[in-house]
């Protein structure tokens, strides 16, 4: 039995996996962040030519 409990404690093979998932989670976090704050820029600029193009239609 304390064979398999230090083996267990040696084995690392998952840790990799976990070290991949966290660095995706900040990567997502990170997207997140940065596409809301880029979201509000395009949003107003799509209203301002949405706004020009209706005044130079006349609609």
């Amino acid at each position: 039995m304390s064979k398999f409990v230090t083996r267990f404690l040696k084995d690392e093979s998952g840790a990799t996996a976990i070290e991949y998932g966290l660095i995706a989670a900040l990567i997502a976090v990170v997207l997140v962040g940065a596409l809301q704050a880029v979201g509000g820029s395009l949003q107003g600029a799509f209203e301002t030519i949405s706004q020009e193009v209706n005044t130079a239609t006349g609609g």
